[in-house]
């Protein structure tokens, strides 16, 4: 039990779309994670997702719209919605996620960006 500086984290990678674990709570994994450009479109048939923008502004493709999370905002993706997150003009966005254990990065959906091993830091 000690305390978790998740930017602190952040500083010890650099590659994007590659989460870190950096802790567990019941089924429940936080991950954090820098994304840049556009990721892969994909849903979470039995499991719903939380981001939480840390550092710039991320936006959440939809089928139907778009949304703006900025820094210090969460955004929640229920279970079964198709979702494509991005940043915009080359940023460096930096994201906690909380998600069960049981989620796949890419849903169903295999790409070269799909990572089935989060290392713990």
């Amino acid at each position: 039990m000690k305390a978790i500086d998740p930017k602190e984290k952040l500083t010890r990678f650099s590659n994007h779309w590659h989460p870190r674990q950096i802790g567990v709570v019941n089924d429940m994994q936080v991950l954090v994670a820098k994304v840049k450009d556009e990721f892969v479109w994909h849903q979470h048939d039995e499991e719903d997702e939380l981001f939480q923008v840390i550092k710039g502004t991320l936006y959440l493709q939809f089928e139907d719209r778009t949304e703006t999370v900025k820094e210090g905002e969460i955004i929640i993706v229920p279970k079964g919605v198709k979702h494509c997150p991005m940043t915009k003009d080359g940023e460096e966005v930096h994201i906690m996620l909380f998600e069960k254990l049981s989620t796949k990065h890419t849903g169903n959906v295999q790409d070269s960006l799909t990572q089935s091993d989060y290392p713990k830091i």
